[in-house]
């Protein structure tokens, strides 16, 4: 059998089509898989468990029965989801991991990432990093009234969409030095993220030995996933058709 990878997917209301996709993804390729890893940012923004949005309960009930069907998933905070806790994981079936995180997948060990802590040169991402994984921060945000929390949720996307189209393209990719330096902490010859929206697989050398960095996709005009089996590790994409 084989594990599967995702990332990225930015689930919301306004794209049904990815939704769709994200489900014919799990009854199709992923059916029957020993587990499901799904690496950050899976929703388009998280405002926290109690959102009553029809679409976070939606996916929870298709990941529930995905998950009772024999198969794990594991949940990984990504920099639009980090607010996602142990009450919504519970009721997908799902465990949420530590960023980073090492697995064993083809029989080596791999490290799992979302991928935003390695773009260490955007400096301004870092500091409301910093501030935003800060748990006196998040409980502060989660007692706010939900339509609050929309309401800043909405004012933080456009402020980051602002900043982002102003800022050069290499600073808010990873930094080279800070991959090879978290690998070498791990132990790792293979790292695994998404975060960037800049699917390739990258040759590199880690303490003189072979490495690879596998980036995952984001779901928009494609889907995307790692599958790895005892052959090794398929980065995969296939097109998403957009529904009126």
């Amino acid at each position: 059998m084989a594990s599967f990878i995702i990332s990225d997917l930015h689930l919301d209301e306004s794209r049904p089509d990815i939704t769709r996709a994200f489900y014919d993804f799990l009854e199709g390729p992923a059916a029957g898989a020993d587990a499901l890893y799904i690496l950050g940012d899976f929703f388009e923004v998280w405002i926290g468990d109690d959102d009553d949005a029809p679409l976070p309960r939606e996916v929870a009930r298709h990941l529930k029965t995905y998950r009772d069907s024999g198969t794990p998933v594991y949940f990984m905070h990504g920099n639009r989801d980090f607010l996602l806790g142990e009450n919504y994981a519970r009721h997908c079936g799902a465990e949420l991991l530590q960023d980073p995180c090492t697995i064993e997948l083809a029989g080596e060990p791999v490290l799992l990432m979302h991928g935003d802590s390695l773009c260490t040169l955007d400096r301004e991402y870092m500091a409301f990093r910093q501030q935003a994984r800060n748990p006196a921060w998040q409980q502060a945000l989660l007692a706010k009234p939900l339509e609050e929390r929309r309401q800043i949720a909405a004012q933080i996307r456009a402020v980051s969409k602002s900043m982002n189209s102003r800022k050069a393209e290499d600073i808010m990719d990873v930094t080279p030095g800070e991959v090879v330096s978290v690998m070498t902490e791990h132990g790792v010859r293979t790292l695994i993220h998404g975060h960037t929206h800049r699917p390739a697989r990258h040759a590199l050398t880690v303490d003189g030995e072979p490495a690879e960095r596998i980036v995952l996709g984001d779901w928009g005009d494609q889907g995307w996933c790692i599958r790895a089996d005892e052959n090794g590790l398929d980065l995969i994409h296939w097109p998403l058709t957009q529904q009126a």
